[in-house]
Protein backbone atom coordinates (compact mmCIF):
# COMPACT_ATOMS: atom_id res chain seq x y z
CA UNK A 1 0.00 0.00 0.00
CA UNK A 2 1.35 3.41 -0.98
CA UNK A 3 0.29 6.58 0.86
CA UNK A 4 -2.74 8.20 -0.77
CA UNK A 5 -1.03 11.61 -0.64
CA UNK A 6 1.88 10.20 -2.64
CA UNK A 7 -0.41 8.68 -5.27
CA UNK A 8 -2.29 11.95 -5.63
CA UNK A 9 0.95 13.93 -6.01
CA UNK A 10 2.18 11.48 -8.65
CA UNK A 11 -1.13 11.79 -10.50
CA UNK A 12 -0.85 15.58 -10.51
CA UNK A 13 2.68 15.45 -11.94
CA UNK A 14 2.14 12.52 -14.28
CA UNK A 15 1.85 14.57 -17.49
CA UNK A 16 4.20 17.37 -16.54
CA UNK A 17 6.85 16.88 -13.87
CA UNK A 18 7.76 20.19 -12.20
CA UNK A 19 6.02 22.04 -15.04
CA UNK A 20 8.52 20.96 -17.72
CA UNK A 21 5.83 19.54 -20.03
CA UNK A 22 7.11 15.96 -19.81
CA UNK A 23 6.43 13.05 -17.50
CA UNK A 24 9.13 11.73 -15.19
CA UNK A 25 8.86 8.59 -17.34
CA UNK A 26 9.82 10.55 -20.45
CA UNK A 27 12.83 12.58 -19.36
CA UNK A 28 16.42 11.41 -19.67
CA UNK A 29 17.94 9.82 -16.60
CA UNK A 30 21.02 11.95 -17.37
CA UNK A 31 19.05 15.20 -17.21
CA UNK A 32 19.32 17.70 -14.36
CA UNK A 33 15.63 17.09 -13.68
CA UNK A 34 16.12 13.44 -12.84
CA UNK A 35 19.42 14.11 -11.08
CA UNK A 36 17.41 16.23 -8.64
CA UNK A 37 14.94 13.38 -8.11
CA UNK A 38 17.75 10.90 -7.45
CA UNK A 39 19.42 13.25 -4.98
CA UNK A 40 16.11 13.87 -3.21
CA UNK A 41 15.43 10.14 -2.86
CA UNK A 42 18.92 9.53 -1.49
CA UNK A 43 18.87 12.47 0.91
CA UNK A 44 15.41 11.45 2.14
CA UNK A 45 16.55 7.93 2.96
CA UNK A 46 19.75 9.24 4.50
CA UNK A 47 17.82 11.55 6.80
CA UNK A 48 15.11 9.06 7.73
CA UNK A 49 17.56 6.27 8.53
CA UNK A 50 20.40 8.45 9.86
CA UNK A 51 22.72 6.83 7.33
CA UNK A 52 26.33 7.52 8.37
CA UNK A 53 28.86 9.06 5.99
CA UNK A 54 30.66 5.71 5.93
CA UNK A 55 27.80 4.19 3.89
CA UNK A 56 26.64 4.62 0.30
CA UNK A 57 23.02 4.40 -0.86
CA UNK A 58 22.48 2.60 -4.15
CA UNK A 59 19.32 2.14 -6.23
CA UNK A 60 19.29 -1.17 -8.08
CA UNK A 61 16.88 -3.33 -10.03
CA UNK A 62 16.07 -7.03 -9.70
CA UNK A 63 14.48 -6.75 -6.28
CA UNK A 64 15.78 -8.25 -3.08
CA UNK A 65 15.94 -11.63 -4.83
CA UNK A 66 18.81 -10.44 -7.01
CA UNK A 67 20.66 -9.45 -3.84
CA UNK A 68 20.53 -13.09 -2.75
CA UNK A 69 22.92 -13.70 -5.66
CA UNK A 70 24.85 -10.41 -5.80
CA UNK A 71 25.95 -10.55 -2.18
CA UNK A 72 27.77 -13.92 -2.41
CA UNK A 73 29.05 -13.09 -5.90
CA UNK A 74 30.72 -9.96 -4.51
CA UNK A 75 31.78 -11.12 -1.06
CA UNK A 76 31.79 -14.91 -0.69
CA UNK A 77 34.11 -16.13 -3.45
CA UNK A 78 34.74 -19.63 -2.12
CA UNK A 79 34.79 -18.61 1.54
CA UNK A 80 32.22 -19.31 4.25
CA UNK A 81 29.20 -17.22 5.16
CA UNK A 82 27.01 -17.60 8.23
CA UNK A 83 23.23 -17.49 7.76
CA UNK A 84 20.50 -17.11 10.35
CA UNK A 85 17.33 -18.54 8.80
CA UNK A 86 13.98 -17.53 10.26
CA UNK A 87 11.69 -18.05 7.26
CA UNK A 88 11.17 -18.66 3.56
CA UNK A 89 13.16 -15.67 2.31
CA UNK A 90 16.14 -16.57 4.46
CA UNK A 91 16.02 -20.06 2.93
CA UNK A 92 16.10 -18.59 -0.58
CA UNK A 93 19.15 -16.52 0.31
CA UNK A 94 20.95 -19.70 1.42
CA UNK A 95 20.25 -21.47 -1.89
CA UNK A 96 21.86 -18.66 -3.89
CA UNK A 97 24.83 -18.24 -1.55
CA UNK A 98 25.66 -21.95 -1.82
CA UNK A 99 26.38 -21.43 -5.52
CA UNK A 100 29.35 -19.21 -4.63
CA UNK A 101 30.82 -20.74 -1.50
CA UNK A 102 30.16 -22.52 1.77
CA UNK A 103 27.13 -21.63 3.87
CA UNK A 104 26.98 -22.35 7.57
CA UNK A 105 23.41 -22.14 8.88
CA UNK A 106 24.19 -21.15 12.46
CA UNK A 107 20.53 -21.01 13.53
CA UNK A 108 17.19 -22.00 12.06
CA UNK A 109 13.66 -22.64 13.31
CA UNK A 110 12.59 -24.58 10.23
CA UNK A 111 11.76 -27.76 12.15
CA UNK A 112 9.27 -25.74 14.22
CA UNK A 113 7.65 -24.13 11.18
CA UNK A 114 9.53 -20.81 11.49
CA UNK A 115 7.79 -19.34 14.49
CA UNK A 116 10.51 -17.53 16.39
CA UNK A 117 13.92 -15.84 16.38
CA UNK A 118 17.15 -16.71 18.18
CA UNK A 119 18.16 -15.22 21.49
CA UNK A 120 21.28 -13.09 21.28
CA UNK A 121 23.22 -15.63 23.34
CA UNK A 122 22.33 -18.56 21.05
CA UNK A 123 24.34 -17.48 18.02
CA UNK A 124 27.84 -18.80 17.48
CA UNK A 125 29.56 -17.16 14.54
CA UNK A 126 32.07 -18.96 12.37
CA UNK A 127 35.62 -17.65 12.84
CA UNK A 128 36.76 -15.74 9.73
CA UNK A 129 33.29 -15.88 8.15
CA UNK A 130 33.01 -13.51 5.20
CA UNK A 131 29.73 -12.20 6.62
CA UNK A 132 26.58 -13.19 8.47
CA UNK A 133 23.23 -12.79 6.72
CA UNK A 134 19.76 -12.56 8.24
CA UNK A 135 16.25 -11.38 7.36
CA UNK A 136 14.89 -8.86 9.84
CA UNK A 137 11.23 -9.55 9.00
CA UNK A 138 9.86 -12.65 7.29
CA UNK A 139 6.71 -11.66 5.41
CA UNK A 140 5.33 -15.16 4.89
CA UNK A 141 5.55 -16.45 8.46
CA UNK A 142 5.11 -13.06 10.14
CA UNK A 143 8.29 -13.37 12.20
CA UNK A 144 10.33 -10.25 12.99
CA UNK A 145 13.50 -9.64 14.98
CA UNK A 146 12.87 -7.52 18.07
CA UNK A 147 16.56 -6.59 18.14
CA UNK A 148 19.35 -5.98 15.66
CA UNK A 149 21.88 -8.71 15.07
CA UNK A 150 25.38 -7.82 16.28
CA UNK A 151 28.24 -10.13 15.32
CA UNK A 152 31.39 -8.60 16.73
CA UNK A 153 33.92 -8.29 13.93
CA UNK A 154 31.92 -10.28 11.38
CA UNK A 155 30.25 -8.07 8.73
CA UNK A 156 26.48 -8.14 9.19
CA UNK A 157 24.26 -8.19 6.10
CA UNK A 158 20.52 -7.77 6.48
CA UNK A 159 17.52 -8.22 4.21
CA UNK A 160 15.27 -5.49 5.61
CA UNK A 161 12.83 -5.49 2.71
CA UNK A 162 9.65 -5.60 4.74
CA UNK A 163 10.40 -3.57 7.87
CA UNK A 164 12.75 -0.84 6.63
CA UNK A 165 11.43 2.67 7.43
CA UNK A 166 9.00 1.19 9.97
CA UNK A 167 11.32 1.96 12.91
CA UNK A 168 14.78 3.39 13.61
CA UNK A 169 17.76 1.27 12.51
CA UNK A 170 21.35 1.64 13.73
CA UNK A 171 23.17 1.38 10.43
CA UNK A 172 26.53 1.47 12.19
CA UNK A 173 25.84 -2.23 12.85
CA UNK A 174 25.63 -3.17 9.19
CA UNK A 175 28.15 -3.77 6.44
CA UNK A 176 25.25 -3.98 3.97
CA UNK A 177 21.51 -3.61 4.33
CA UNK A 178 19.13 -4.07 1.42
CA UNK A 179 15.42 -3.78 0.80
CA UNK A 180 13.02 -4.30 -2.05
CA UNK A 181 10.99 -1.11 -2.25
CA UNK A 182 7.51 -2.55 -2.58
CA UNK A 183 6.66 -2.59 1.12
CA UNK A 184 7.47 0.73 2.81
CA UNK A 185 9.80 2.56 0.40
CA UNK A 186 7.96 2.78 -2.90
CA UNK A 187 6.69 0.69 -5.82
CA UNK A 188 8.04 -2.60 -7.10
CA UNK A 189 11.03 -2.44 -9.41
CA UNK A 190 13.49 -0.64 -7.12
CA UNK A 191 15.85 -2.17 -4.59
CA UNK A 192 17.75 -0.01 -2.11
CA UNK A 193 21.20 -1.12 -0.99
CA UNK A 194 22.99 0.68 1.84
CA UNK A 195 26.59 -0.45 1.82
CA UNK A 196 29.60 0.45 3.93
CA UNK A 197 32.44 1.96 1.91
CA UNK A 198 35.03 -0.61 3.00
CA UNK A 199 32.89 -3.41 1.53
CA UNK A 200 33.25 -1.89 -1.92
CA UNK A 201 36.99 -2.52 -1.78
CA UNK A 202 36.29 -6.24 -1.30
CA UNK A 203 34.55 -6.64 -4.66
CA UNK A 204 36.70 -9.01 -6.74
CA UNK A 205 38.29 -7.84 -9.96
CA UNK A 206 36.57 -9.03 -13.09
CA UNK A 207 33.07 -8.95 -11.62
CA UNK A 208 30.33 -8.50 -14.22
CA UNK A 209 29.74 -4.74 -14.25
CA UNK A 210 25.99 -4.80 -13.69
CA UNK A 211 26.50 -7.03 -10.64
CA UNK A 212 29.45 -5.09 -9.23
CA UNK A 213 28.60 -2.91 -6.22
CA UNK A 214 31.75 -0.86 -6.71
CA UNK A 215 30.94 -0.09 -10.34
CA UNK A 216 27.35 0.80 -9.45
CA UNK A 217 28.53 3.10 -6.67
CA UNK A 218 31.06 4.80 -8.92
CA UNK A 219 28.28 5.46 -11.44
CA UNK A 220 25.95 6.87 -8.75
CA UNK A 221 23.38 4.11 -9.40
CA UNK A 222 23.26 5.01 -13.09
CA UNK A 223 25.55 2.38 -14.56
CA UNK A 224 22.55 1.58 -16.74
CA UNK A 225 19.20 3.35 -17.06
CA UNK A 226 17.60 3.20 -13.59
CA UNK A 227 13.94 2.86 -12.75
CA UNK A 228 13.23 6.59 -12.95
CA UNK A 229 9.55 6.31 -12.05
CA UNK A 230 10.24 4.06 -9.07
CA UNK A 231 12.97 6.33 -7.69
CA UNK A 232 10.66 9.33 -8.14
CA UNK A 233 8.00 7.60 -6.01
CA UNK A 234 10.67 6.76 -3.42
CA UNK A 235 11.49 10.45 -3.17
CA UNK A 236 7.81 11.28 -2.58
CA UNK A 237 7.40 8.54 0.05
CA UNK A 238 10.45 9.88 1.91
CA UNK A 239 8.98 13.39 1.81
CA UNK A 240 5.63 12.06 3.07
CA UNK A 241 7.28 10.21 5.95
CA UNK A 242 9.51 13.12 6.95
CA UNK A 243 6.48 15.43 7.09
CA UNK A 244 4.91 13.02 9.59
CA UNK A 245 7.80 12.83 12.01
CA UNK A 246 9.98 10.22 10.36
CA UNK A 247 10.60 6.68 11.53
CA UNK A 248 10.30 7.48 15.23
CA UNK A 249 6.73 8.69 14.76
CA UNK A 250 5.72 5.94 12.32
CA UNK A 251 7.08 3.31 14.71
CA UNK A 252 4.56 4.38 17.34
CA UNK A 253 1.74 4.14 14.81
CA UNK A 254 2.94 0.71 13.72
CA UNK A 255 3.05 -0.47 17.32
CA UNK A 256 -0.52 0.71 17.86
CA UNK A 257 -1.78 -1.06 14.72
CA UNK A 258 -0.04 -4.33 15.58
CA UNK A 259 -1.16 -4.17 19.22
CA UNK A 260 -4.79 -3.78 18.15
CA UNK A 261 -4.67 -6.71 15.75
CA UNK A 262 -2.77 -9.09 18.02
CA UNK A 263 -5.14 -8.23 20.85
CA UNK A 264 -8.06 -9.33 18.67
CA UNK A 265 -6.29 -12.63 18.02
CA UNK A 266 -5.38 -13.24 21.66
CA UNK A 267 -8.84 -12.40 22.99
CA UNK A 268 -10.73 -14.68 20.58
CA UNK A 269 -10.76 -17.72 22.89
CA UNK A 270 -8.72 -19.71 20.39
CA UNK A 271 -10.86 -18.99 17.33
CA UNK A 272 -7.88 -17.13 15.87
CA UNK A 273 -4.40 -18.56 16.45
CA UNK A 274 -1.29 -16.55 15.71
CA UNK A 275 1.54 -18.30 13.87
CA UNK A 276 4.55 -16.50 15.32
CA UNK A 277 5.72 -16.82 18.90
CA UNK A 278 4.89 -13.75 20.96
CA UNK A 279 8.53 -12.66 21.23
CA UNK A 280 8.87 -12.73 17.42
CA UNK A 281 5.58 -11.24 16.22
CA UNK A 282 5.91 -9.02 13.18
CA UNK A 283 4.51 -5.50 13.21
CA UNK A 284 4.31 -5.61 9.44
CA UNK A 285 2.78 -9.01 8.63
CA UNK A 286 0.29 -10.47 11.10
CA UNK A 287 -0.25 -14.17 10.34
CA UNK A 288 -2.92 -16.33 11.91
CA UNK A 289 -5.16 -19.33 11.36
CA UNK A 290 -8.79 -20.13 12.01
CA UNK A 291 -9.93 -23.55 13.33
CA UNK A 292 -9.76 -25.19 9.88
CA UNK A 293 -8.81 -24.52 6.26
CA UNK A 294 -12.45 -24.16 5.24
CA UNK A 295 -12.93 -21.26 7.63
CA UNK A 296 -9.66 -19.71 6.47
CA UNK A 297 -11.00 -19.62 2.92
CA UNK A 298 -14.43 -18.39 4.01
CA UNK A 299 -12.85 -15.63 6.10
CA UNK A 300 -10.72 -14.37 3.20
CA UNK A 301 -13.65 -14.45 0.77
CA UNK A 302 -16.08 -12.65 3.07
CA UNK A 303 -13.43 -10.11 4.03
CA UNK A 304 -12.88 -9.35 0.34
CA UNK A 305 -16.61 -8.77 -0.08
CA UNK A 306 -16.46 -6.38 2.88
CA UNK A 307 -13.69 -4.34 1.22
CA UNK A 308 -10.80 -5.89 3.15
CA UNK A 309 -8.41 -7.05 0.45
CA UNK A 310 -5.33 -9.27 0.28
CA UNK A 311 -5.89 -11.28 3.45
CA UNK A 312 -5.39 -14.76 2.06
CA UNK A 313 -2.21 -16.23 3.52
CA UNK A 314 0.81 -17.03 1.38
CA UNK A 315 0.56 -20.38 -0.39
CA UNK A 316 3.54 -21.67 1.61
CA UNK A 317 1.82 -21.18 4.97
CA UNK A 318 -1.88 -20.78 4.25
CA UNK A 319 -4.16 -19.22 6.81
CA UNK A 320 -4.60 -15.44 6.94
CA UNK A 321 -2.01 -12.70 6.57
CA UNK A 322 -2.69 -9.03 7.25
CA UNK A 323 0.10 -6.80 5.94
CA UNK A 324 -0.03 -3.50 7.80
CA UNK A 325 2.86 -1.51 6.38
CA UNK A 326 3.45 2.19 7.04
CA UNK A 327 0.78 3.48 4.68
CA UNK A 328 -2.01 1.38 6.21
CA UNK A 329 -3.94 3.70 8.52
CA UNK A 330 -5.12 2.64 11.96
CA UNK A 331 -8.68 2.86 10.64
CA UNK A 332 -7.93 0.01 8.25
CA UNK A 333 -6.76 -2.20 11.10
CA UNK A 334 -9.78 -1.26 13.18
CA UNK A 335 -12.06 -2.26 10.29
CA UNK A 336 -10.35 -5.65 10.15
CA UNK A 337 -10.62 -6.10 13.92
CA UNK A 338 -14.32 -5.33 13.74
CA UNK A 339 -14.80 -7.86 10.94
CA UNK A 340 -12.87 -10.49 12.91
CA UNK A 341 -15.20 -10.04 15.87
CA UNK A 342 -18.32 -10.37 13.74
CA UNK A 343 -16.97 -13.39 11.86
CA UNK A 344 -16.06 -15.27 15.03
CA UNK A 345 -19.54 -14.66 16.49
CA UNK A 346 -21.17 -16.07 13.35
CA UNK A 347 -18.85 -19.05 12.96
CA UNK A 348 -17.40 -19.77 16.40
Amino acid sequence: MLPTDVLQRAREELLSFNGIGMSIMEISHRSRHFRGVLEKAESGLRELLSVPDTHRILFLQGGASLQFSMIPMNFLAGATADHVVTGAWGKKAVVEAQKCGSVNIIWTDQANGFRTIPDREELRFTPEAAYVHYTSNETIEGVEFDHELVAGGTPVICDASSDILSKPIDLENYALLYAGAQKNIGPSGVCVVIIREDMLARVPAGQASSLDYRAIAEADSMLNTPNTWGIYIVSLVCEWLLERGGVVAIEQQNKAKARSLYSAIDSSDGFYTGHAARNARSRMNVTFHLPDDRLDAQFAAEAEDAGLSGLKGHRVLGGIRASIYNAMPLEGVEALVGFMGEFSKRNG
